[in-house]
């Protein structure tokens, strides 16, 4: 029994960074794969997220003072399980983040977080591509090289471990697959993330690796095992693995994305820094800054949510950034009947 709760236990960790951390290994199988993409036809169906559901409560808040000094604040959740009126689970929800530059060469440029889970219903990646229609520009995470865009429509099938178990979650939960969904081909879509060349030296210069640095999620995941809530919660997806049943294994594993902050959190070295975290992060803000400087006023980031409690810290402390609040979008339906 403790076997299988520790192969079950380390499954829901790597789901979790499947789901809200774009793994290398499976981008850079892909950066050998694909070519600049034509452009794909636009979607035409109508959103289907509440866009009335912007959670202000929720918001961080963050406030610049006199002298550019930053108010530091916990940021806030990017992920969520939305409830029904009976208590019971509605949606896995993602974040649209707004933040508004206060002051500086950016005053009033307005900065969207747009959380991505890389598994979600093929209605949230059509929400998502109508979306990014109204931003200036998209800057989108994937290590690869620039030029190398995913084609949309364009099924995958993992070449490796990762690959495999990505490919295999889709299929088990009954979703959709990011790279398959979202239309890369607009000419507002700018990469701002590592390429493999790139990734590569950062991992050798901190003498790091997939295996480390999993080595480290863990950790942080057995620190919390102790906790009823944890028990609880690995129970359920013990009994949900074991039945096959889709809609049981979307309610388990959307459980565990409360813990994903400090799971994720796990990645940082000694250091408080990661390749896969934090250093993309700071390639993606370089990005960003140029962008600001062409004069681009509306910006969404399109990023795994995993990546956006350090991107709402550099906001605050090095761009003098508000909150504005955030609008939550359905990922998962974890409603009863959704998998026919």
């Amino acid at each position: 029994m403790v076997c299988i709760r520790l192969r079950v236990g380390i499954k829901m960790l790597v789901a979790v960074g499947i789901c809200f951390v774009a793994i290398p290994l499976v981008e850079r199988d892909l950066a050998a794969q694909t070519v600049a993409a034509p452009a794909a036809p636009r979607s035409s169906a109508k959103p289907t997220a509440d866009e009335n559901q912007s959670d202000t409560k929720n918001a961080p808040g963050g406030s610049v003072k006199p002298g550019g000094s930053v108010k530091r604040e916990k940021a806030p959740a990017f992920t969520r399980v939305d409830l029904d009126g009976k208590g019971e689970p509605r949606a896995l929800q993602t974040a649209v983040a707004r933040y508004r530059i206060s002051s500086g060469d950016y005053q009033g440029a307005v900065i969207d977080l747009i959380g991505a889970v890389h598994i979600g219903e093929k209605a949230y990646y059509e929400e998502l591509n109508e979306r990014f229609k109204g931003y200036d520009v998209v800057l989108y995470e994937l290590v690869a090289n620039p030029d190398d865009k995913p084609r949309k429509g364009r099924e995958r099938r993992g070449i490796n471990p990762v690959g495999s178990l990505q490919t295999g979650m889709k299929d088990s939960l009954k979703l959709a697959f990011q790279l398959e969904e979202i239309d890369y081909s607009p000419k507002n879509f700018v990469h701002a993330d590592m390429s493999p060349e790139e990734f590569g030296e950062d991992m050798a210069r901190r003498n790091d690796g997939l295996v480390s640095m999993f080595a480290r999620i863990m950790g942080a995941g057995f620190a919390t095992q102790g906790s009823k809530k944890n028990a609880e919660a690995q129970a359920d997806m013990m009994a949900a693995m074991l039945s096959g049943d889709a809609l049981k294994m979307r309610r388990a594993m959307a459980k565990q994305f409360d813990s994903m902050d400090n799971q994720m959190a796990g990645l940082a070295d000694k250091e408080g820094k990661s390749t896969l975290l934090t250093e993309r992060n700071a390639k993606a803000f370089e990005v960003m800054d140029r962008e600001l400087k062409t004069g681009h006023r509306n910006i969404g980031v399109f990023y795994g949510a995993g990546h956006f409690p350090d991107m709402h810290a550099r906001l605050l402390r090095d761009f003098n950034a508000e909150s504005m609040g955030i609008e939550w979008l359905d990922a998962w339906d974890l409603r009863s009947g959704a998998i026919k």
